[in-house]
């Protein structure tokens, strides 16, 4: 039964869909539950440090039920999402409604979208990989698979890397930054990826042009079946999302620099080079993306069997709860800046 205990993260998109079918106040039901509740549940819930056994470990690598807990997001999302399209475009509705499905939805494509995206993305099997990106593709955020495989497991912790937030800085400033960022450098990526393979730019082999084209045409026929309103929704939504996204990873690496060596190059990749959080209730709903510290020293493992390192920096909360506090700069500095190592400051 406890193998099972990740159905949990599918408590969002239901919290969502209760939403945009009653409408009236509970539309804002997905973003009190997720921002609200379960950070109430997280200072109940005890923190879990345990790692598993090697034996509890093999275990769990041959089970395909976690493989399928990530799959079941695909159509769980898309049907999400058009769903709330529909509805806003056949039904009679407040604008209040409208915005707080926009939200709920958006959370959706955060949290049961993108998240699990990034955790197929880094699969080797071809099929998880496609799930993946078809995950990213509601987001309008799909150079996030090139950006974030290629990009910033290479440069994360340094000011190479769009996605890792500068000490001091705001989530604010970081929004702008990192979207902008990693977007431009996904387009370099690609182009350098090209190069090696001894490809054109304008070979059909350059991916980010297939995504611009997929993602033009998701809008297309949002736009040809459902309007304007549809068109919103669905622009709006994503943006709800890429936001979401954008606010973990400021939490994930934030202050945190990996320090150069003699030669001049950067240390690898240690586990003190993320934020760890051992909340339980965000683990599950979040499929351990909160033990990002030891995604990054393998980014191969599986959710499933993610340890815990006692050298990596801990959080005082679990993810759920920083992105609420992160959305007060200040008080998020008064929390966090003591926590960052000194010589990293000082870097």
């Amino acid at each position: 039964m406890k193998d099972l205990k990740y159905l949990a993260a599918f408590s969002i998109p239901f919290a969502a869909f209760i939403g945009v079918y009653f409408k009236s106040s509970l539309v804002f039901l997905t973003p009190v539950y997720a921002f609200v509740i379960i950070p109430l549940l997280e200072l109940i819930f005890p923190v879990d440090t345990q790692n598993l056994s090697s034996e509890a470990i093999d275990h769990k690598l041959k089970k395909t039920i976690f493989d399928w807990l990530l799959y079941l997001n695909l159509p769980i999302v898309y049907g999400l999402v058009f769903f709330g399209i529909y509805e806003v475009s056949n039904t009679p509705i407040e604008t209040y409604e409208l915005v707080g499905m926009i939200i709920s939805v958006g959370i959706v494509l955060g949290v049961n979208g993108i998240n699990v995206a990034h955790e197929l993305g880094h699969r080797q099997a071809t099929n998880e990989r496609f799930i993946g990106k078809a995950l990213l593709l509601p987001s309008q955020y799909m150079h996030f698979y090139i950006e974030h495989n290629f990009g910033h497991h290479l440069h994360a912790a340094t000011p190479e890397d769009p996605a890792t937030a500068r000490y001091n800085q705001s989530v604010y400033s970081f929004w702008l930054t990192s979207i902008f960022r990693q977007y431009m450098k996904a387009w370099k990526i690609q182009e350098n990826l090209l190069k090696n393979n001894k490809k054109s730019f304008f070979s059909p082999k350059n991916d980010m042009f297939w995504y611009v084209l997929l993602q033009f045409g998701y809008l297309v026929v949002v736009f040809s079946f459902f309007g304007n309103i549809g068109l919103l929704f669905a622009v709006s939504s994503a943006i709800i999302g890429i936001l979401l996204l954008e606010s973990v990873n400021y939490i994930e690496h934030y202050g945190l620099l990996r320090l150069k060596t003699k030669s001049g190059r950067y240390e690898r990749v240690k586990e003190m080079h993320s934020w760890n959080s051992n909340h339980i209730i965000g683990r599950i709903v979040l499929y351990e993306l909160t033990r990002h510290s030891d995604h990054h020293f393998k980014s191969s493992k599986k959710y499933q069997v993610l340890d815990c390192h006692e050298e990596s920096p801990q959080m005082p909360f679990g993810y759920p709860t920083s992105v609420v506090l992160a959305m007060v700069p200040t008080l998020w500095f008064k929390i966090m800046n003591k926590r960052v190592p000194k010589e990293m400051i000082l870097a």
